[in-house]
């Protein structure tokens, strides 16, 4: 990844905003900027419709600002005064009034003495410090994120301290558009999305459930090879579990609300499995001897996220989860996280995937986010850090990014493009066991609380599908794929016999097997199953037919003569039984 600056990027917006006032007037009104880690956004409400066309022109107007080196300096402003500045617009309006309400100090930005902006910055000291930016996009969003709300126009940007920085992101984003996992997913025919099923609900083909399901179940064999136990629970539950357990507070909104014909119980659609678990320790009476227990499920949870915010597998309505729940005693912590760490080290050493870990602390400066006392919170803070200390993890810590009930160690994957994701999670939780009451017998014969600890290793498995097929820009490792093999005979009339002798001996021996018997030329057979990213092709022609031998084609472009059936069949057995992310 390119070196990326907040505050180059925050200056850029300023200096896009300034340009847009310069070339449009008042026929543009700016609502709201955002700086993100890949770049810049403005959202604004534009009375003509903006098209990408006009990007160049806009950028011209950059350029020619930036040139003039125009200072950039904060001013601290009264709200009085900040009406008056952006009396004519009603965003602005909008953000003042809040500000005002929350006793915020309000601050402005003016670049030179021509535009000035509502910002609590930081900046660049003047415009001549942007050394290279590009437009990327637009789209349609709606203000504050809010569908009841009117429409706006996001545009997208981003910026470099140097022309060369700027050239390898362009690169960058030119390959990750070749790798994005909504097109290969259609190309290679793994999910689908319906209109009449509804927005963020995918639907998996053949070949894509296989490719979750070999997931699911890697993900579940690690689990009881580790001592976790499989459950079962319902996706529907009364309103009531959620408002014990805390989530209703806290994501009320997000929740899909389900009526019943029968009963008068508010019910909805879980967007977790935590509570459920939870219930299923509290229904025994429970000793110290028993614990850890540890509950495993692969199950889907619903959240209604807002249409805005879907995008592919990455942000999706029907989220499903390898998820497990530990009920354990303090002093059994450490040992649990070395056991989540050994599982999420095999799981993701399998698939080639390299890691850091976060350790998702709250934020100090909003403690009213967050269920527990600060005794509890230190207490579970300090554990993460000695338990990711212990386990020699590459780790560091991110204040805001805890659950509201504990902290938490979030595993970054870094892809082939150096882009980081958040996928696999272990969670500390001592605040869900003592809403609901739960207990074991020490052995003085007193009632403690458990601990309770969040477990998974893919995490959302549609956000790690859309996550891992761009890592491997479709790539699959064999015993990921649904087809492993194209049997390719050179002539449809002289080598189908044996084609098809080799293609059943193959499915005879657990091989997923497919024969091109198309009457087609080899080389465009060859091009097929290359695009479909079959990992062997087996070609039969008179040489093979004669030896009882094949001719292996890997899909690096690698070629083996001379190999024998059962040569193969062994070698990709062993490939299936390792789950090597490699092929040969």
């Amino acid at each position: 990844m390119q070196a990326y600056s907040y505050t180059l990027n925050h200056s850029a917006e300023h200096v896009f905003s300034q340009a847009v006032k310069e070339l449009y007037g008042d026929l543009v009104k700016p609502a709201v900027a955002h700086i993100t880690e890949t770049g810049f956004a403005s959202d604004a409400k534009w009375s003509f419709n903006l098209s990408e066309e006009k990007l160049p022109e806009i950028e011209a107007k950059m350029a020619e600002i930036v040139s003039k080196a125009l200072p950039i300096v904060k001013k601290e402003i009264s709200c009085e005064d900040a009406e008056k500045l952006f009396k004519d617009n009603p965003y602005k309006l909008e953000w003042i009034k809040q500000f005002n309400e929350q006793q915020k100090t309000l601050t402005v930005y003016w670049t030179g003495d021509q535009y000035v902006d509502l910002c609590k910055g930081p900046h660049v000291s003047n415009t001549s410090e942007i050394k290279a930016f590009k437009l990327l996009s637009l789209s349609g969003v709606y203000w504050r994120g809010d569908s009841s709300n009117e429409q706006l126009t996001r545009v997208y940007g981003v910026a470099f301290s140097s022309q060369s920085e700027l050239d390898k992101y362009l690169q960058l984003l030119e390959e990750s558009k070749r790798r994005d996992h909504r097109k290969l997913g259609k190309e290679l025919n793994l999910f689908v999305f319906s209109e009449l099923v509804g927005s963020g609900l995918p639907l998996f083909t053949p070949k894509g459930a296989f490719l979750r399901s070999r997931l699911s179940e890697f993900s579940e064999e690690l689990q009881r090879k580790a001592g976790f136990e499989q459950v079962w629970i319902p996706h529907l539950t009364k309103v009531d579990l959620y408002k014990v357990s805390g989530h209703w507070d806290k994501f009320g909104s997000e929740l899909f609300l389900v009526s019943s014909q029968e009963t008068s119980d508010q019910l909805v659609l879980k967007p977790m499995n935590c509570p459920h678990h939870a219930q299923i320790y509290a229904s025994q009476i429970r000793s110290y001897k028993d614990l850890p227990i540890r509950y495993y499920e692969t199950t889907t949870v619903y959240r209604d996220e807002k249409a805005g915010e879907l995008s592919g597998l990455s942000r999706v309505r029907s989220i499903t989860q390898d998820d497990a729940h530990i009920f354990c005693r303090m002093d059994q912590i450490e040992s649990e996280f070395r056991n989540i760490m050994t599982m999420i080290k095999t799981l993701y050493n399998c698939l080639g995937l390299s890691f850091s870990a976060r350790l998702s602390f709250r934020d100090q400066k909003r403690p009213e986010k967050y269920h527990g006392d600060d005794e509890i919170w230190c207490n579970a803070q300090g554990i993460i850090e000695r338990v990711a200390q212990s386990l020699g993890l590459d780790y560091f810590i991110s204040e805001g990014e805890a659950a509201f009930y504990g902290p938490k160690i979030d595993i970054m994957i870094t892809d082939s493009l150096g882009r980081k994701w958040q996928c696999a999670t272990q969670q500390l939780d001592f605040v869900q066991p003592k809403r609901f009451g739960l207990k074991y017998i020490d052995s003085d014969g007193t009632e403690k609380t458990p601990v309770m600890i969040h477990k998974a290793l893919l995490g959302s498995i549609e956000r790690f599908l859309s996550v891992y097929i761009e890592h491997t820009a479709g790539v699959l490792p064999s015993w990921l794929c649904y087809h492993q093999v194209a049997v390719i005979p050179i002539s449809e009339e002289k080598h189908i016999e044996y084609a098809n002798e080799v293609n059943v001996k193959l499915k005879e021996n657990g091989i997923r097997t497919v024969l091109f018997d198309q009457a087609e030329t080899v080389s465009n057979k060859i091009r097929k199953a290359q695009t479909e990213k079959y990992p062997y092709m087996i070609v039969l022609g008179d040489k093979e037919k004669e030896s009882g031998t094949i001719s292996l084609r890997l899909r690096t472009g690698e070629q083996i003569a001379g190999l024998s059936i059962s040569q193969f069949i062994q070698k990709v057995k062993e490939i299936e039984q390792s789950k090597s992310h490699k092929i040969w």
